[in-house]
């Protein structure tokens, strides 16, 4: 059997092909039959400028319907997709084409889509095995130069289809789509659901507060980032009646503050479901959506994902599962290294895991700071912190020290007094674990999921206690 994922996301297409996939802000809808026939010409256009199966397809396109139609059309020919952040420089771009070599590289999905208006759509489907790429996603890079991780047809298939049926995902629901699609989160986390399920979405361009308010009448799902969540806690006009009609409001990409999730359930009487993915894996595990959503975990493993810790109770998640990647393209040595002997896949994520199977993240193990010898996980600090007045939101590093090789400091937005929020820390932490320093910022460095980079807050105070 063709195990294609274009064909077998089209087979949770709805029958009737006039239904709304798209809901569009001016009101405007494009049917499954429109998204259907316009990646079938798509294809027939890139079967034109000669891609063949297995050949990469770059794109750093403006988040459109066309570019959904271009991501199914290079799936339906046995091509692979290779979508890149809209924020990458021409410098960056470069490394992206020497390493990947792709025979295309869009700019313009809309234009695309107008030269292959009037082509006769592609309607066979190229055969794939489970195990060829459907798909390059590209880490952040924050250590070294960005990788390639490789995921397959089988396992963006897997995933999808897992939590599809975990979020109760079914041709009634429509879905709020406000999150950049050169990421996994948005591009298949969010569309996978609603094609395998026969959904709709409100297909918004980015995070219009505006646009996000008005969409919430139509919506039943809402998948979002932290950021998100904060900025409609801000608005007078996000209120108990504006969700009456959604059912499950979905976060991940960064960590969910803990006052955001209790501050989110008092206004809404409702709790976000939060959960834990990465390029390399897409969903790992999940919050239930029958069951107990508990503040700072992320839920449980994914039927068929295996987890465990790497030493004692708090180590590095190592997991294996029909959704973990292929390796790092044209990187042997960095796929050996991340992966252990018996096959699992080391995340570089700290966390620890109950009794019951439920996952708590502490944090990256390169954020993990060593001060005079024992470990500080940053987490387990920030989270203290984000419940003392004047304190919006911070971000727990660790700095060059003199006598302990690291310090623990603590970069804050919001306002107060630096020795105050030290002598109150220390009131439930060890000396070792308490910041010995306060950085107040207006804001903190974040990439273009929400997530804070660590990385430039270490790159902007190395030399606080030189």
């Amino acid at each position: 059997m063709n195990q294609n994922l274009y064909g077998r996301l089209a087979a949770g297409f709805p029958a009737d092909r006039s239904r709304p996939c798209f809901r569009l802000p001016d009101g405007g809808l494009v049917s499954y039959g429109d998204l259907e026939a316009g990646a079938g010409r798509i294809a027939r256009l890139l079967l034109a400028k000669g891609v063949m199966p297995d050949d990469r397809v770059a794109v750093q396109a403006p988040k459109s319907v066309a570019a959904v139609m271009l991501y199914l059309a290079v799936l339906k020919i046995g091509a692979i997709f290779l979508p890149l952040n809209t924020a990458y420089t021409e410098a960056e771009l470069d490394y992206f084409i020497e390493d990947a070599e792709p025979r295309l590289v869009i700019r313009d999905a809309d234009a695309l889509a107008a030269e292959a208006a009037g082509l006769e759509p592609v309607v066979e489907v190229t055969a794939r095995a489970p195990d060829d790429l459907a798909s390059i996603i590209y880490t952040s890079g924050t250590t070294g130069r960005s990788k390639g991780a490789m995921l397959t047809h089988a396992a963006l298939l897997d995933n999808g289809r897992a939590l599809t049926a975990l979020w109760g995902f079914t041709e009634r629901d429509v879905l709020l789509h406000a999150l950049p699609i050169f990421h996994v989160h948005g591009l298949f986390v969010a569309l996978h659901c609603v094609f395998l399920s026969g959904a709709s979405m409100v297909w918004l361009a980015k995070f219009d507060e505006a646009q996000v308010l008005a969409g919430l009448d139509q919506a039943t799902v809402v998948m979002g980032v932290p950021t998100f969540y904060t900025r409609l806690l801000a608005s007078l006009e996000f209120t108990p009646a504006k969700t009456a009609g959604v059912r499950l409001f979905i976060s991940g990409s960064a960590p969910l503050l803990t006052s955001t999730f209790a501050e989110f359930e008092a206004r809404t009487g409702q709790r976000i479901l939060e959960r834990y993915g990465m390029s390399e894996a897409v969903i790992i595990t999940s919050n239930p959506l029958d069951g107990e959503r508990l503040a700072g975990s992320v839920g449980y493993p994914l039927p068929g994902v295996e987890l465990r810790i790497e030493g004692g109770e708090t180590g590095v998640i190592q997991i294996r599962g029909p959704s973990v990647f292929k390796g790092y393209w044209r990187n042997p040595a960095k796929t050996a290294e991340d992966f252990t002997a018996d096959g699992w896949f080391i995340t570089g994520d700290v966390g620890r895991q109950d009794a019951d199977g439920r996952v708590w993240i502490s944090g990256r193990a390169k954020d993990l700071i060593i001060s005079g010898g024992y470990n500080v996980y940053p987490k387990e600090i920030e989270m203290l912190l984000d419940e003392l007045d004047g304190v919006v939101e911070s971000a727990v590093i660790g700095l060059p020290h003199p006598d302990f090789g690291e310090a623990v400091v603590a970069v804050i937005i919001g306002q107060g007094d630096e020795a105050a929020v030290i002598a109150k820390a220390r009131e439930s932490l060890a000396a070792f674990k308490t910041p010995k320093r306060v950085i107040w910022v207006d804001e903190l460095p974040r990439n273009a999921m929400g997530k804070v980079q660590k990385n430039l807050l270490r790159q902007a105070y190395a030399g606080t206690f030189q």
